[in-house]
Protein backbone atom coordinates (compact mmCIF):
# COMPACT_ATOMS: atom_id res chain seq x y z
CA UNK A 1 0.00 0.00 0.00
CA UNK A 2 2.94 2.27 0.56
CA UNK A 3 3.63 2.66 -3.03
CA UNK A 4 0.21 3.69 -3.98
CA UNK A 5 -1.57 6.97 -4.17
CA UNK A 6 -4.94 7.80 -2.83
CA UNK A 7 -7.34 10.55 -3.70
CA UNK A 8 -10.07 11.56 -0.97
CA UNK A 9 -12.59 13.83 -1.08
CA UNK A 10 -13.96 15.71 1.83
CA UNK A 11 -10.99 14.71 4.17
CA UNK A 12 -11.10 17.65 6.38
CA UNK A 13 -13.74 15.66 8.96
CA UNK A 14 -15.84 13.49 9.88
CA UNK A 15 -15.54 9.85 7.56
CA UNK A 16 -13.03 11.24 5.23
CA UNK A 17 -10.67 12.79 8.18
CA UNK A 18 -10.59 9.18 9.34
CA UNK A 19 -10.20 7.48 6.52
CA UNK A 20 -7.51 10.17 5.54
CA UNK A 21 -5.66 9.29 9.10
CA UNK A 22 -5.77 5.88 8.97
CA UNK A 23 -3.71 6.50 5.80
CA UNK A 24 -1.26 8.72 7.11
CA UNK A 25 -0.67 6.08 9.90
CA UNK A 26 -0.21 3.34 7.04
CA UNK A 27 2.74 6.00 5.24
CA UNK A 28 0.53 5.69 2.33
CA UNK A 29 0.60 8.70 0.02
CA UNK A 30 -2.57 10.79 0.18
CA UNK A 31 -4.12 13.55 -1.81
CA UNK A 32 -6.63 15.52 -0.13
CA UNK A 33 -7.93 18.54 -1.88
CA UNK A 34 -9.24 21.62 -0.62
CA UNK A 35 -12.55 23.13 -1.66
CA UNK A 36 -10.44 25.79 -3.34
CA UNK A 37 -8.31 22.63 -5.26
CA UNK A 38 -11.36 21.12 -6.28
CA UNK A 39 -15.18 22.77 -6.15
CA UNK A 40 -17.31 19.14 -6.66
CA UNK A 41 -20.28 22.42 -7.26
CA UNK A 42 -17.92 23.11 -10.41
CA UNK A 43 -17.87 20.64 -13.48
CA UNK A 44 -14.80 23.02 -14.94
CA UNK A 45 -13.35 22.81 -11.41
CA UNK A 46 -13.73 18.89 -11.06
CA UNK A 47 -12.12 18.94 -14.95
CA UNK A 48 -9.13 21.31 -14.08
CA UNK A 49 -8.11 19.43 -11.10
CA UNK A 50 -8.01 16.01 -13.22
CA UNK A 51 -6.47 17.65 -16.03
CA UNK A 52 -3.61 19.10 -13.29
CA UNK A 53 -2.81 16.21 -11.57
CA UNK A 54 0.63 15.36 -12.03
CA UNK A 55 1.01 11.93 -10.87
CA UNK A 56 -1.57 9.15 -11.07
CA UNK A 57 -4.40 7.99 -8.76
CA UNK A 58 -4.23 4.36 -8.42
CA UNK A 59 -6.80 4.33 -4.77
CA UNK A 60 -10.36 6.71 -5.32
CA UNK A 61 -12.28 7.61 -2.33
CA UNK A 62 -15.21 9.62 -3.22
CA UNK A 63 -16.21 10.50 0.35
CA UNK A 64 -17.62 14.35 0.12
CA UNK A 65 -21.11 14.78 0.49
CA UNK A 66 -24.37 16.81 1.59
CA UNK A 67 -27.28 16.18 3.42
CA UNK A 68 -30.16 18.92 3.18
CA UNK A 69 -32.98 17.94 5.00
CA UNK A 70 -36.41 19.33 3.10
CA UNK A 71 -39.77 18.05 2.64
CA UNK A 72 -40.64 17.44 -0.36
CA UNK A 73 -42.97 20.41 -0.42
CA UNK A 74 -40.39 22.93 0.49
CA UNK A 75 -37.22 21.18 -1.31
CA UNK A 76 -35.84 23.73 -3.74
CA UNK A 77 -33.80 23.75 -6.65
CA UNK A 78 -31.12 24.72 -5.37
CA UNK A 79 -31.53 21.72 -2.52
CA UNK A 80 -32.27 19.41 -5.61
CA UNK A 81 -29.38 20.43 -7.75
CA UNK A 82 -26.53 21.35 -5.57
CA UNK A 83 -27.26 17.57 -3.79
CA UNK A 84 -27.39 15.73 -6.54
CA UNK A 85 -24.29 17.46 -8.02
CA UNK A 86 -22.06 16.77 -5.40
CA UNK A 87 -23.12 13.21 -4.13
CA UNK A 88 -23.63 11.97 -7.31
CA UNK A 89 -22.11 14.09 -10.78
CA UNK A 90 -18.75 14.48 -9.01
CA UNK A 91 -18.06 11.18 -8.25
CA UNK A 92 -18.93 9.85 -12.03
CA UNK A 93 -17.22 12.74 -13.17
CA UNK A 94 -13.67 11.68 -11.19
CA UNK A 95 -13.92 8.32 -11.45
CA UNK A 96 -14.79 9.17 -15.72
CA UNK A 97 -11.49 11.46 -15.35
CA UNK A 98 -9.08 9.04 -13.34
CA UNK A 99 -9.68 5.62 -14.66
CA UNK A 100 -7.45 5.56 -18.01
CA UNK A 101 -4.53 5.70 -15.87
CA UNK A 102 -6.04 2.60 -13.65
CA UNK A 103 -7.42 0.93 -16.83
CA UNK A 104 -3.73 0.73 -18.40
CA UNK A 105 -1.92 -0.22 -15.12
CA UNK A 106 -4.61 -3.18 -14.70
CA UNK A 107 -4.99 -2.08 -11.54
CA UNK A 108 -7.66 0.52 -9.30
CA UNK A 109 -9.91 0.66 -5.96
CA UNK A 110 -12.52 2.67 -6.27
CA UNK A 111 -15.12 3.11 -2.76
CA UNK A 112 -17.86 5.57 -2.89
CA UNK A 113 -19.31 6.36 0.26
CA UNK A 114 -22.72 6.31 0.33
CA UNK A 115 -25.37 5.74 3.47
CA UNK A 116 -28.35 3.70 4.90
CA UNK A 117 -30.49 6.13 4.09
CA UNK A 118 -29.81 5.32 -0.22
CA UNK A 119 -31.20 1.85 0.73
CA UNK A 120 -33.77 2.61 3.38
CA UNK A 121 -35.09 6.19 4.03
CA UNK A 122 -37.10 8.53 6.41
CA UNK A 123 -38.64 12.11 5.93
CA UNK A 124 -37.02 15.02 4.60
CA UNK A 125 -34.39 12.86 3.11
CA UNK A 126 -35.88 12.80 -0.24
CA UNK A 127 -32.58 14.81 -2.09
CA UNK A 128 -29.79 12.61 -0.30
CA UNK A 129 -31.72 9.56 -0.68
CA UNK A 130 -32.11 10.41 -5.00
CA UNK A 131 -28.38 10.52 -4.64
CA UNK A 132 -27.02 7.38 -2.56
CA UNK A 133 -29.70 5.62 -4.53
CA UNK A 134 -28.03 6.53 -7.64
CA UNK A 135 -24.32 6.13 -6.47
CA UNK A 136 -25.12 2.42 -5.35
CA UNK A 137 -26.62 1.79 -8.74
CA UNK A 138 -23.59 3.27 -10.23
CA UNK A 139 -20.98 1.55 -8.03
CA UNK A 140 -22.48 -1.69 -9.33
CA UNK A 141 -22.68 -0.85 -12.97
CA UNK A 142 -18.80 0.51 -12.92
CA UNK A 143 -18.09 -2.33 -10.77
CA UNK A 144 -19.12 -4.70 -13.77
CA UNK A 145 -17.60 -2.18 -16.40
CA UNK A 146 -14.42 -1.62 -14.61
CA UNK A 147 -13.85 -5.71 -13.62
CA UNK A 148 -11.72 -6.58 -16.65
CA UNK A 149 -9.57 -3.97 -15.76
CA UNK A 150 -8.97 -5.35 -12.44
CA UNK A 151 -10.77 -2.23 -10.82
CA UNK A 152 -12.74 -3.20 -7.65
CA UNK A 153 -15.64 -0.69 -6.93
CA UNK A 154 -17.45 -0.90 -4.21
CA UNK A 155 -19.58 1.49 -1.78
CA UNK A 156 -19.61 1.62 2.16
CA UNK A 157 -23.42 2.95 3.59
CA UNK A 158 -22.48 4.10 7.40
CA UNK A 159 -25.39 3.98 9.58
CA UNK A 160 -26.10 7.07 12.24
CA UNK A 161 -21.68 7.68 12.70
CA UNK A 162 -20.67 10.21 15.60
CA UNK A 163 -19.54 13.19 12.75
CA UNK A 164 -20.36 16.92 13.51
CA UNK A 165 -22.92 16.60 10.81
CA UNK A 166 -24.74 14.10 12.89
CA UNK A 167 -24.62 16.14 15.95
CA UNK A 168 -25.46 19.43 14.03
CA UNK A 169 -28.75 17.47 12.41
CA UNK A 170 -29.91 16.23 15.95
CA UNK A 171 -29.59 17.49 19.35
CA UNK A 172 -28.14 15.60 22.45
CA UNK A 173 -31.61 14.27 23.22
CA UNK A 174 -32.51 12.89 20.20
CA UNK A 175 -29.00 11.02 19.71
CA UNK A 176 -29.98 9.04 22.89
CA UNK A 177 -33.02 7.98 21.16
CA UNK A 178 -31.16 7.40 18.29
CA UNK A 179 -28.71 4.93 20.31
CA UNK A 180 -31.90 3.10 21.77
CA UNK A 181 -33.18 2.20 17.93
CA UNK A 182 -29.34 0.63 17.24
CA UNK A 183 -29.28 -2.73 18.54
CA UNK A 184 -25.36 -2.08 19.24
CA UNK A 185 -27.03 0.79 21.48
CA UNK A 186 -23.99 3.26 19.66
CA UNK A 187 -22.97 5.16 17.43
CA UNK A 188 -20.13 4.27 14.80
CA UNK A 189 -16.53 6.09 15.46
CA UNK A 190 -15.52 7.31 11.89
CA UNK A 191 -12.22 5.04 12.54
CA UNK A 192 -14.65 2.02 12.04
CA UNK A 193 -15.77 3.41 8.95
CA UNK A 194 -12.09 3.86 8.17
CA UNK A 195 -11.00 0.30 9.08
CA UNK A 196 -14.28 -0.70 6.08
CA UNK A 197 -13.04 1.12 3.50
CA UNK A 198 -9.36 0.55 4.14
CA UNK A 199 -10.07 -3.47 3.87
CA UNK A 200 -11.68 -2.65 0.12
CA UNK A 201 -9.36 -0.77 -1.20
CA UNK A 202 -6.24 -3.23 0.43
CA UNK A 203 -4.48 -6.15 -1.32
CA UNK A 204 -6.58 -8.27 0.80
CA UNK A 205 -9.65 -7.75 -1.23
CA UNK A 206 -9.15 -9.36 -4.83
CA UNK A 207 -13.09 -10.85 -5.22
CA UNK A 208 -15.15 -8.45 -3.92
CA UNK A 209 -16.46 -5.45 -6.07
CA UNK A 210 -19.79 -4.02 -7.24
CA UNK A 211 -20.81 -4.26 -3.09
CA UNK A 212 -22.72 -2.07 -0.77
CA UNK A 213 -21.53 -2.62 2.57
CA UNK A 214 -23.99 -1.52 4.89
CA UNK A 215 -21.99 -0.63 8.20
CA UNK A 216 -24.69 0.42 10.58
CA UNK A 217 -24.91 -1.89 14.17
CA UNK A 218 -27.82 -3.52 12.99
CA UNK A 219 -30.01 -0.69 12.59
CA UNK A 220 -31.15 -1.78 8.90
CA UNK A 221 -32.01 -5.31 10.31
CA UNK A 222 -34.95 -3.92 12.25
Amino acid sequence: MNKKTVLITGASRGIGKAIKLYFENQGVKIITPTRQDLDLLSNDSIDAFIKNLNEPVDILINNAGINNISFVNEVSDDNINTTIQINLVAPLRLIRGIIPNMMAKKFGRIVNISSIWGIITKSGRVTYSMSKSGLNGMTRTLAVELAPYNILVNAVAPGYVDTELTRKNNSSEQIELIKKTIPLQRLADPSEIAEVVAFLVSDKNSYITGQVIIVDGGFTCL
